[in-house]
């Protein structure tokens, strides 16, 4: 069984697609959709490695929010844009990494979830193997997160922890 619809924010798509593993949230989700200010995010550079990856995966999952975004004073725009197109769509969960916009949609009653959390997940449920190869990828292309927390998962997972000094 899938978890229903999930909006998702550009901080963990960044991070799928870099380890090659958008596919994953069709594993765990019955639909996938982004605000108009992540899609901008995504596919504003049309250089960058990723972005056919992107373009491909997210052409026909945004979503234009149609109330007015109140929250940018608080939080990026794309940030801001995805709690409001959750609320709009009723969704499942929120895909966000970032700790303020976060704890921000947590007092709001939304269902947060974080990439390490939904990687985690995505390996109980077999559809990606080892994590550790990943959690590598992520703090060598400077993907922001905590090597505590990534080490935390993987011991709970039954995998060798990562020593990694910055």
């Amino acid at each position: 069984m899938k978890n229903g619809l999930v909006i998702a924010d550009s901080g963990p798509i960044f991070s799928l697609a870099l380890i090659d593993k958008l596919d994953i949230l069709y594993g765990l989700f019955d639909n996938i959709r982004i605000p108009q200010a992540v899609w901008k995010e995504i596919t504003y550079d049309e250089t960058k490695q990723d972005y056919l990856k992107l373009y491909n995966f997210f052409k026909d999952k945004t979503c234009q929010i149609s109330g007015l975004n109140e929250l940018t004073f608080v939080m990026d725009f794309g940030e801001s844009e995805s709690l409001i197109l959750y609320k709009e769509l009723q969704a499942d969960f929120l895909l966000i990494d970032d700790k303020k916009a976060r704890k921000i949609a947590e007092n709001l009653d939304i269902n947060c979830i974080g990439l390490i959390g939904l990687l985690s997940i995505a390996k109980d449920k077999g559809l990606i193997g080892k994590l550790r190869p990943i959690f590598e990828t992520f703090l060598q292309n400077k993907r922001f997160y905590s090597v505590d927390l990534l080490n935390a998962i993987l011991m709970a997972k039954g995998e060798e922890i990562i020593s990694y000094k910055t």
